[in-house]
């Protein structure tokens, strides 16, 4: 059945809003040329997104044309303000940008942990209040926050877990009482693997799996080009996955004697201690990858080689239930190891699956969550904001 006219235009518009978001500024013969569609019916899509308020002329194409036809048409990328957050134990980060992802302010707050619920949540809001007048916004469209923990996958909520504090939960109620904008939370780990699989190292893959390599390890997992949470959102918990070599199991309590006592910051820490290649500093994540880009900088094949294997059991566990085809390796400790370190991974691995599975190295660390935050923010503004083109 041949579409309606108000149908065929919506999904015209669309298309070309699509492309400027991903483009850039284009011509209108430029959008021609990547739509497909007929000169007069770019003429006019232009000339109602316009109307509307979400295009407009930036400039003009070449140094020698000048018309209509050299018309550069770009989103009007205040028509709309995003923020992200990134919520840690120890505090929170945050970026400000327009509607086309331009960074208007970025920071970031230490909130100690002597602070209680009520003082914490207030010093984050407040913080993220000051971005925005700092950035020159007067509101929120949409805020994207990544956080540890589970997200309901009924209510879209953080749920009460237990060893995170308390002022995680109430921040999101506090967000959308003070900026009135829409807010999304995620789990850190989904988030950082969007980023990846938007921007990153698996931007060519329809299905994946994310080993988060950080403070703690999670996973996240693509698969057929939708990211899957499970049934209670805890598809990825890898820390709890019973493995040889720890002395120990976990439980439900906690996930020492899982692969968290292998490849967590702490473990791999000690690891680096015993080789000699031992980083210095406060916060173990930044420890622990100071420790591997150490071990890649200087050749140690010793401590590499024993790491890799320890991260092969999760990787080859999580190869053998899912067939993802390809494990991306995030955080700080996956982008200070590298290549190095993920093709000794990916070796490893084959010695333990029968499963053909490639192993990449991240390419975005830590500030990974940020970015899938801020993923998630745009594509919840756009499909509101053009939907209604």
């Amino acid at each position: 059945m041949a579409a309606s006219p108000s149908t065929a235009r919506a999904a015209n518009d669309r298309l070309a809003l699509d492309l400027l978001q991903q483009e850039g500024a284009l011509t209108a013969g430029q959008l021609k040329n990547l739509t497909g569609l007929s000169r007069p019916t770019v003429a006019d899509l232009v000339e109602r997104l316009g109307a509307a308020g979400l295009v407009h002329v930036v400039g003009e194409a070449g140094t020698e044309r000048r018309g209509p036809n050299a018309r550069l048409y770009g989103i009007v990328a205040d028509r709309a303000h995003l923020a992200a957050l990134d919520v840690r134990t120890g505090g929170v980060a945050v970026v400000v940008t327009d509607l086309v992802g331009t960074t208007l302010r970025e920071d970031s707050l230490p909130i100690g942990g002597e602070a209680g619920t009520g003082p914490a949540v207030e010093q984050a809001v407040a913080f993220l209040e000051g971005a925005v007048a700092a950035a020159g916004a007067t509101r929120l469209h949409s805020i994207g926050v990544g956080a540890p923990g589970l997200v309901d996958p009924a209510t879209g909520e953080l749920r009460d877990t237990s060893g995170l504090p308390a002022w995680h939960r109430w921040l999101l109620t506090a967000l959308r009482d003070r900026l009135g904008a829409r807010v999304l939370v995620e789990n850190e780990t989904n988030l950082a693997a969007l980023a990846e699989q938007r921007t990153g190292a698996a931007s060519d893959r329809d299905s994946f799996a994310f080993l988060w390599l950080g403070h703690g390890v999670g996973a996240a997992l693509f698969l057929d080009g939708r990211l899957r949470r499970g049934a209670s959102g805890g598809a990825g918990e890898i820390g709890f996955l019973p493995v040889p070599g720890t002395g120990g199991l976990p439980s439900a309590a906690g996930c020492e004697g899982g692969f968290h006592s292998l490849a967590g910051a702490e473990a791999v820490c000690a690891l680096g201690e015993r080789y000699g290649v031992g980083a210095e500093g406060a916060d173990p994540a930044l420890r622990a990858a100071g420790a591997v880009a150490r071990a890649v900088e200087t050749g140690r094949e010793d401590f590499l080689e024993d790491l890799a294997g320890r991260l092969a059991v999760g990787a080859a566990a999580v190869a053998s239930v899912l067939d993802p085809g390809c494990v991306v390796l995030g955080g700080e400790v996956g982008l200070a190891g590298g290549e190095a370190l993920a093709a000794r991974v990916q070796r490893h691995t084959a010695a333990l699956s029968p499963l053909a599975t490639q192993v990449r190295a991240g390419v975005l660390g830590g500030g990974a969550v940020l970015g899938g935050a801020l993923r998630m923010a745009q594509d919840a503004a756009r499909d509101e904001l053009f939907a209604g083109a």
